[in-house]
């Protein structure tokens, strides 16, 4: 038996979801063998995943999304190492209710991956999600040791507000380490960096983005693309319009112009915790994350690990919080069913606040349904 699932994102950590069908399956079936993978895809979660997995966790003092400080975690096992920028750059580091559309900096990100240098790593995942900013990753970059200037030969200000103002990019003073280092962006969405699927329209309002803001952070980027496209070269261009440069506001963007390869989130997490190895011997593969809808189909954790247990010949169920998938679709994914928490506590509320108790209830359901 394998547990691979997600966190159920503000009731359950994948750690806890984990813990809780394990402790439903046993009740049915004492002294199950189960190993539990908690898996992310890149975005909040994914340090806590690698540590489970038996990475270190590493602690340092980083940047905020407002530039305040904050302690952020990174993760290291040998020499590579799992960077999650929601760590220092992601919603849950602004004061609740407060949102920084256009001030908002990935600075604190940079800083992240300088300390993952500062460890000896030659590999770093760099988990892209959840995130406070739409900067293009400039914050990032100045981190790193880039520079850009105002027609005044002055920084320009943090956040994704502030490029407007760009007149010139030197990228010359970056970490001579990233040039050996294999970096990989690891996200769930393939957005580009500007235009109607761009990182302000698409995600802006996430982050607290009025309409003349999104018009305002779009019309910044890519006058910011076009400022690097001068400096860098075609590149630049070519960057913005590819696939993941709009991930977590443009993050994507700046890892690219870090010579990062651009790989789904959930697929990379695979190989790294050693999805494969865990997979050999199980019998029965359990995914989940809170709420299974269209958006799980599109490179989210549990569709990534169903592909993975059904290339390998193995079944394949899924727990959530909220079921929005009909049969169909979940069949097409290669989950033979889903048990929603729902299944077994109508009331929404409860389901929220109650969800690990609930959660042992479904797993009881799963033990029978399959291993008696």
């Amino acid at each position: 038996m394998l547990i691979a699932a997600d966190k159920f994102k503000g009731s359950l950590t994948a750690v806890q979801v984990a813990e809780r069908v394990t402790a439903g399956l046993r009740r049915v079936v004492p002294g199950l063998e189960v190993t539990a993978m908690p898996v992310a895809d890149g975005g909040d979660g994914t340090v806590d995943a690698a540590v489970a997995a038996g990475f270190e966790r590493r602690e340092t003092r980083v940047a905020g999304p407002l530039g305040d400080e904050v302690t952020a975690a990174f993760a290291v096992r040998g020499d590579t190492a799992v960077v999650e920028m929601a760590e220092a750059s992601g919603l849950q580091r602004l004061p609740k209710g407060v949102f920084a559309p256009l001030t908002s900096s990935t600075y604190g990100s940079g800083e992240l991956l300088r300390a993952a240098l500062d460890a000896g790593a030659r590999t770093i995942v760099f988990g892209v999600g959840g995130s406070a900013t739409t900067d293009g990753g400039a914050g990032m970059l100045s981190a790193l040791g880039a520079r850009f200037l105002d027609a005044e030969g002055e920084p320009v200000s943090p956040g994704g507000g502030g490029l407007a103002d760009l007149a010139s990019a030197d990228l010359t003073g970056l970490d001579p380490r990233l040039a050996s280092v294999d970096l990989v962006l690891a996200s769930d969405v393939d957005n580009p960096l500007t235009g109607p699927k761009g990182a302000p329209a698409v995600y802006g309002p996430q982050k607290g983005a009025a309409p003349d803001d999104v018009d305002a952070l779009d019309a910044a980027l890519g006058h910011y693309a076009k400022v690097l496209e001068e400096s860098v070269g075609a590149e630049a261009a070519a960057y913005a319009a590819a696939p993941g440069a709009g991930a977590a506001g443009g993050i994507g963007y700046g890892a690219l112009l870090l010579g990062a390869r651009f790989r789904p989130g959930i697929e990379v997490m695979l190989d790294v915790l050693g999805f494969a190895s865990a997979l050999e011997g199980a019998t029965l593969v359990i995914t989940g994350e809170g709420s299974l809808d269209e958006q799980t189909l599109h490179g989210k954790a549990p569709a990534g690990v169903a592909a993975a247990a059904r290339a390998e010949g193995k079944e394949v169920v899924a727990v959530c919080g909220r079921l929005a998938l009909p049969p169909q679709s979940l069949g097409h994914a290669g989950i033979r069913r889903a048990y929603p928490l729902t299944s077994v506590e109508p009331d929404v509320a409860r389901c929220i606040a109650d969800a690990g108790p609930i959660l042992e209830r479904v797993a009881e359901n799963i033990a029978r349904d399959f291993l008696v």
